[in-house]
């Protein structure tokens, strides 16, 4: 294992306080990376003062200008700086927390799947799977996958009733794009998926060498990572590694405000999907539409049930907008 290569790209963006409880995990792993890329993409110093006080083994840091700052364009040019030995790269959000073991059980799991294009691990924070105890089966209110049950969310619920969710398995994308997003119970097997989420990409080098991050997802970007992997699964398969784990804070610095989240969600929620369907039949562009409707339309009676009724509103304008100018002004394909 001590053998193989792997570099570990983070990109950050004003989050100094997040990144150095990262970077004390990176320290403790039971297997370090040959090299660490940190892309500061910070309007103040703070992150760079942090690296200034404190040395870390083979890390290499950059500051980059307003022309290459936003997610996608960081991690290109992280690509852009690595070795060209390093085998497996590996990509963490700054407000990442990782286990001592991490870094060992991803390359274990690229290992032990030759055919691997991405493998990600999991957030012990937010999995929300429990052991199936009393053996209640798969209801509008219960997801069960082997021995463990999911308890479903009100919207799910919903969609249940409606017969608007996925039949594929979590992580996988049905062909109206809304699938689920549970992810996978803690049992230390490794799944195949479609979608790996962006806190803990790790990719091998033969996807890296061919695909870089799109331009077409800007500042936050959100989905720039399910993009990237749909892509990736020209090279391999994707999979979970549920032994791989780390804790993911959601650090609200840097985030956009609920307006242009509620419109990304839906704009560049129509673009991964036509990554993987370029063409969706009828069926699943009405089972699209109307989910995004359903989607919106529980969030805007949020503002009814909820503490956080401005954010609830806003959020529901923006998914409205951004539906309708689908209408006249989908996003460009590359």
């Amino acid at each position: 294992m001590n053998d193989i290569e792997f570099s570990l790209i983070i990109c950050t963006y004003m989050r100094p306080n997040a990144l150095a409880k990262l970077m004390h995990s990176v320290v403790n792993q039971t297997v370090y990376p040959s090299e660490i890329i940190i892309i500061d993409g910070s309007t103040n110093t703070e992150t760079q003062h942090y690296f200034n006080q404190n040395s870390f083994k083979n890390l290499k840091y950059f500051l980059v200008s307003a022309s290459d700052r936003g997610l996608t364009k960081q991690r290109n040019v992280g690509i852009s700086k690595l070795s060209p030995t390093s085998q497996i790269v590996c990509f963490l959000d700054d407000d990442t927390v990782l286990t001592t073991t991490y870094f060992q059980e991803i390359i274990k799991a690229f290992q032990q799947n030759p055919n691997a294009a991405g493998i990600g691990g999991v957030a012990l924070n937010e999995n929300k799977w429990l052991p199936n105890l009393h053996g209640i089966k798969k209801s509008i209110y219960h997801y069960t996958f082997e021995e463990f049950l999911y308890k479903e969310s009100s919207r799910n619920v919903i969609r249940n009733v409606l017969r608007l969710n996925s039949n594929e398995l979590p992580s996988v994308m049905p062909t109206f794009s809304h699938g689920r997003t549970c992810g996978y119970p803690i049992t230390g097997k490794v799944y195949p998926v479609d979608l790996i989420v962006g806190m803990s990409m790790n990719f091998s080098r033969k996807v890296i060498n061919n695909q870089k991050f799109s331009t077409y997802f800007e500042g936050y970007g959100l989905y720039e990572d399910a993009d990237f992997c749909l892509r990736a699964l020209q090279y391999g398969q994707n999979y979970i590694a549920t032994a791989a784990q780390l804790y993911h804070y959601h650090d609200a610095l840097g985030r956009p405000n609920q307006y242009k989240y509620g419109k990304m969600v839906v704009r560049n929620g129509w673009y991964v999907w036509r990554i993987k369907y370029p063409n969706p039949s009828l069926l699943s562009r009405f089972k699209w539409n109307i989910t995004a409707f359903l989607l919106t339309l529980i969030r805007a009676l949020n503002v009814l049930n909820t503490n956080q009724k401005k954010e609830a509103f806003t959020e529901a304008l923006g998914r409205t907008v951004g539906w309708f100018s689908l209408l006249f002004n989908k996003p460009k394909m590359f």
